[in-house]
């Protein structure tokens, strides 16, 4: 069989409770203020408003125990964000929740691709 040229990536979404969810959207995002050190870089880096990125944080900060993101105000130095505790913990156990999801469907995901055509069947338009 051919080597394959994407990675399996399951995307996991978890409803915590109505409303609440934390899914690749929110987990990349706080990936990224913890690089960026910024909201706003962190939403530009991932093609998102501010607004967007904010309103995310926002979310997160209020539906868990404690913020996930702490964020300074701008102003002369502008301003920056960074990762709580908690945040650094939150994402950790989703990727861990990830791999583990990868690793449950990985031999189940090697019997799929076999039912799957040998080659694209490729068509024409005249």
């Amino acid at each position: 069989m051919p080597r394959r040229k994407t990675p399996i990536a399951p995307r996991l979404r978890l409803q915590l409770k109505h409303g609440i969810a934390i899914g690749p959207g929110k987990a990349a995002l706080l990936e990224q203020i913890a690089q960026k050190g910024s909201i706003s870089s962190a939403g530009r880096e991932l093609g998102m408003s501010y607004k967007r990125a904010w309103l995310l944080v926002d979310g997160m900060n209020t539906h868990f125990r404690a913020p996930l993101v702490k964020a300074a105000k701008g102003g002369k130095r502008g301003g920056g964000a960074v990762l709580t505790l908690l945040g650094k913990q939150v994402l950790q156990r989703y990727r861990c929740m990830e791999q583990k999801a990868l690793r449950a469907i990985t031999s189940d995901v090697t019997r799929f691709e076999k039912l799957l055509a040998r080659k694209r069947a490729c068509t024409r338009l005249h």
